[in-house]
């Protein structure tokens, strides 16, 4: 199959060397802001506090990384001097604040921020996550539906990988009610599914799929495990539901818990993870003692991810393997013709 000559290199960028994605997160706000601003007692997390942390993220845990993620706030303006330039870079779009209304959540993108933005620093990728319920209101779901295809479009355009992350949420009214960028509690596998099955659709041109597990994590036995094989089920479901490259993300699960979801995945044809909370929550618990955050890091997070890397080389699903490559990616026109055929911006 072919991809647009920007499209490949930002996957193959993205990626090691075999094709496996092993990815770091050091984009989320909420989850790092609020618990910055409760210790600090303080309305609003001091900007230092929450760039200082992402920086030290970006120092210990790159090694470990194929790419990270960093969202334009807080981490990539000091952290395009600390990632290395052999490591990927994928930037993300969305807003952390979503509105919510009777029918649904809406997402929208960061204020002044851009797909071509992403695109002019040196960005590999866009990353973008959009809250979903295929039950929320008809309303809702097609703003939804314009939000991520306007992205996509975009990307298009500007020759760049989308990576598209989904999670479902508690609608009003339900149990549970959380704004909190964690795993909803009790979620339905068929929410999950329904959800990439609607974003498979070739309109919302999404190159890699970021999904959350179809069960709930602490529900995840680990392939062998008791229950195993009804679990995997779903996740080869979802996977065959994605058809392209798609990868796992953590959303809050614990270390254990993050490792048998991935066995699953891999199962089902993932390649590899892009997580962030399973690999560092444990040593940010010791904010604001930056000494013991980074003695963390190096004690926990960094063998974990070695552990995580021995999986995925293993298990994980070289990316341009997957069926949708048939095993082979090219550029179109791989000859003497190329320059004459790619369009430039707005072509």
């Amino acid at each position: 199959m072919e991809l647009s000559p920007g499209k490949l290199w930002g996957m193959r960028r993205m990626a090691d060397a075999q094709g496996r994605f092993k990815m770091t997160a050091v984009d989320q706000r909420p989850p790092i802001k609020n618990p910055i601003r409760e210790k600090r007692g303080t309305a609003e997390a001091p900007y230092a506090d929450v760039a200082g942390f992402k920086r030290m993220l970006i120092d210990e845990l790159q090694a470990e990384s194929s790419a990270m993620l960093l969202d334009p706030h807080f981490a990539l303006p000091g952290g395009m001097t600390l990632l290395s330039p052999a490591k990927g870079l994928i930037v993300t779009l969305e807003d952390s604040i979503f509105r919510e209304t009777d029918g649904g959540r809406l997402s929208a993108e960061i204020d002044d921020w851009s797909v071509e933005k992403i695109k002019r620093c040196g960005g590999d990728a866009v990353k973008v996550l959009a809250w979903y319920r295929p039950d929320a209101s008809a309303t809702v779901n097609a703003a939804q539906h314009d939000f991520v295809a306007r992205i996509g479009e975009a990307c298009a355009r500007y020759d760049i990988p989308f990576v598209f992350e989904l999670l479902v949420y508690p609608l009003p009214g339900e149990a549970n009610q959380t704004t909190q960028y964690i795993e909803m509690a009790d979620k339905k596998s068929e929410l999950v599914l329904e959800s990439v099955r609607a974003f498979a659709n070739p309109r919302f041109g999404v190159d890699m799929f970021k999904l959350e597990s179809p069960v709930p994590a602490k529900a995840v036995p680990g392939p062998g495990g008791p229950g195993a094989d009804a679990v995997q089920k779903l996740f080869d479901e979802m996977g065959r539901l994605a058809g392209r490259p798609w990868v796992m993300l953590s959303a809050g699960a614990g270390m254990q818990e993050f490792k048998a979801i991935l066995g699953h995945a891999y199962k089902a044809g993932a390649s590899g993870y892009l997580a962030g909370r399973a690999i560092w929550a444990k040593p940010f618990q010791q904010f604001p003692d930056w000494d013991e955050i980074q003695a963390g890091l190096r004690r926990d997070s960094v063998p974990y991810m070695k552990e995580l890397n021995t999986l995925t080389d293993a298990r994980a699903m070289p990316w341009f393997a997957h069926p949708r490559f048939g095993g082979a990616v090219t550029v179109p026109h791989p000859d003497e013709a190329f320059r004459h055929h790619y369009k430039g911006f707005g072509a």
